[in-house]
């Protein structure tokens, strides 16, 4: 059988519904820009799941959505306060700095989750004028190493930021893998917590190129339509991404999909985990799993598989699972796993 990448869900295909859906738009003329039958049912979708009277601005980027959220939000006098491991900080080539200015603040995270008591050092006295002013706090739901704040983490963060003036973004690439883990709504981890702008994924969960900005103060909903055009966000052909929304919101689609891809990491968690030589090295809590293994069986597993060494020093890898891993690329990886450690046993 050829290897399943295990690398990233950005891997994987389109699921047939969404792919159905796009074919289903793909007939006659329909106006530019969003100004569409298609468009409109997206967004009145994206309303009635994320509550809260959401203003929702597609997007075909998740760099790009990030963008669009953060200089709603932002100045270019700004800082914005993120985890050490956040996206915007490390993967997206300076994005948020270029287009809205101002700073990132990386604040030292465990297993990429803050805290109040973490940012609270952070927020100390400033010599005003001189010092990039503290805006906004962005949060990664899950995080960059796969973990998830519950709701009342999420709240008690909001809670926290809002007290010391900051706005809070949501970087959320993988956000229904979180609200299927916690088995909660989308808006119980956004609106109905004080969240005030999120970036919704949908390409890493079955989608093609599609995400979403929902901004959740009806006063920000102008600014982030300017920010999503000269961000470069606003597509021409609007409703071949607002059609892929209206699957993946039918449903709840988005939460099958991102089930399965939880749960094949589950499986392939506790398929290795007797396996001598091999340690997570934080708990699996959604579709991403970070083993540390010795350097030379990772490099046999890459000769098969592909797959990212996510931490250099110690030799910790990531492995991602997705919509369309199935019980036998878990089966086929995880004996693979096994038969590494016992060649160099």
């Amino acid at each position: 059988m050829t290897a399943r990448s295990f690398a990233s869900d950005n891997g994987a295909g389109i699921h047939p519904r969404v792919l159905a859906a796009i074919s289903a738009a793909n007939h006659g003329h329909a106006s530019a820009y969003g100004n569409d039958e298609w468009t409109a049912r997206a967004i009145a979708a994206l309303r009635d799941a994320f509550g809260g009277g959401a203003e929702a601005l597609l997007c075909f980027g998740g760099t790009g959505a990030n963008v669009v959220a953060l200089a709603t939000v932002t100045r270019r006098y700004d800082a914005i306060l993120c985890a050490d491991s956040a996206h915007i900080l490390n993967s997206e080539c300076a994005a948020v700095e270029h287009y809205c200015g101002g700073k990132l603040l990386p604040v030292a995270a465990q297993h990429g989750k803050l805290s109040p008591a973490l940012l609270a050092p952070a927020l100390g006295p400033t010599r005003g004028v001189h010092h990039a002013r503290p805006r906004v706090l962005s949060l990664t739901q899950p995080t960059e190493w796969g973990t998830l704040y519950s709701v009342e983490e999420l709240r008690a963060l909001c809670d926290f930021a809002h007290a010391h003036k900051l706005l809070v973004h949501v970087d959320g690439a993988r956000f229904a893998n979180a609200a299927a883990a916690l088995d909660v709504s989308l808006a119980a981890l956004s609106s109905q917590v004080g969240v005030d702008v999120l970036s919704f994924g949908g390409t890493k969960n079955g989608l093609m190129g599609a995400e979403a900005v929902l901004v959740f103060d009806p006063a920000l909903a102008e600014e982030a339509a300017y920010a999503r055009k000269q961000s470069t966000q606003l597509a021409s052909k609007m409703r071949f991404i607002a059609t892929q929304f209206e699957a993946y919101l039918n449903d709840e689609l988005w939460r099958t999909l991102a089930a399965h891809a939880n749960a094949m990491a589950a499986r392939l968690a506790a398929l290795l985990s007797d396996v001598a030589g091999l340690e997570f090295v934080c708990e699996v809590e959604t579709n991403q799993l970070f083993p540390r293994l010795p350097r030379a069986v990772l490099e046999t597993l890459q000769q098969e598989f592909h797959f990212y060494t996510w931490r250099e020093n110690d030799a910790v890898a990531r492995w991602v699972t997705s919509f369309d891993t199935s019980h036998d690329d878990v089966e086929h990886f995880a004996a693979a796993v096994r038969r590494a450690l016992h060649a160099r046993a």
